[in-house]
């Protein structure tokens, strides 16, 4: 294509894009000068520059898979996705936040640095990519871990953990050998938490409910155990349970508990408590960080009531799987 060709072929143009995404020194291998592509990128014209020397062929907002392709062309073919973008193309459901910048990791001796909305993390340790609809992510524990590293606060991180081992399947195990293999800024906080998920919480809100528990003063509960009734049939895997009273906690989250048809499962799964004589307690996750003393009240009365009737004949089972 020449210079006197290209106005009159933005076909062409578009497709030697990545949909729409391009960098200046390609549109000047098709004929289009620096300057023009620069100058089209102006207010009021009809591209607009994403990073420097990475074009969008139109105006508007860009789409997030745009956004991808840019920062992708900004860091050259080395690059791989890692963080949120990674975890929520392989399976995290998550929506991306508007500000939520694009992490990519880099070789270590490469010297792109961080620019607009793309956050450049050199390392030593490049991981071998997966691949998800053409873009190269890294794997989900080093992804998970990566954006762990980035967040400063205990709930976030809780709450990023537990989402990574119900809903992408991974092992917490697998998660804490990441740990140990990479660097160890950041990782105080997740490896509390991966303690706390080892030893059976299995949402965050059940890391929020160990805590909470210990306020009591009751004594210690085991976490995520089968209950059988005396004929060895199942009864439920409560979140929490003190065997001594046969009393159950169960921390029931709107999302998995109460859409269609987990409404009907709980409720099947209430009404086996009550026919095998467990008191149970049910909170929301909110209320574990709203009403902590209204919770820890409950709990304790509940246990009360519990331990003056007569203990019904259930047992444990093992650990759940």
């Amino acid at each position: 294509m020449d210079r006197r060709s290209w106005t009159r072929d933005a076909e062409r143009l578009f497709a030697a894009s990545r949909r729409g995404v391009i960098t200046v020194t390609q549109l000047e291998a098709l004929g289009v000068p620096q300057e023009t592509s620069y100058r089209r990128c102006l207010p009021g014209r009809p591209w607009q520059r994403l990073l420097p020397g990475v074009v969008l062929l139109r105006t508007g907002e860009p789409t997030r898979r745009q956004l991808l392709e840019g920062a992708l062309l900004h860091c050259g073919d080395n690059a791989i996705i890692t963080g949120m973008e990674s975890c929520r193309r392989q399976g995290l459901r998550r929506e991306a936040g508007t500000d939520e910048p694009v992490h990519l990791l880099l070789p270590a001796h490469l010297k792109t640095t961080s620019c607009g909305y793309v956050l450049v993390e050199r390392t030593t340790r490049m991981p071998v990519p997966v691949h998800r609809d053409g873009l190269p992510l890294a794997p989900a524990p080093r992804a998970v871990l990566d954006e762990c590293r980035r967040l400063r606060e205990h709930p976030p991180i809780r709450a990023l953990l537990a989402e990574a081992v119900q809903q992408l399947g991974l092992d917490p195990a697998e998660l804490s050998a990441e740990l140990e293999t990479g660097s160890r800024r950041g990782t105080a906080v997740p490896r509390a938490v991966l303690r706390e998920i080892a030893r059976g919480a299995r949402s965050a809100a059940e890391g929020l409910a160990m805590g909470l528990w210990r306020r009591t003063g009751l004594p210690e509960p085991v976490w995520n155990f089968e209950v059988h009734d005396e004929h060895g049939r199942y009864i439920a895997t409560p979140d929490a349970w003190c065997d001594e009273v046969a009393f159950a906690w169960e921390i029931d989250s709107y999302e998995f508990h109460f859409g269609q048809p987990g409404y009907a499962a709980t409720l099947a799964r209430n009404n086996r408590y009550a026919a095998a004589g467990i008191v149970l307690v049910q909170t929301v996750p909110s209320r574990l960080r709203s009403e902590p003393r209204a919770v820890v009240a409950e709990l304790v009365s509940a246990y009360r009531t519990a331990a003056t009737r007569p203990r019904p004949p259930v047992k444990l089972a093992g650990r759940s799987e």
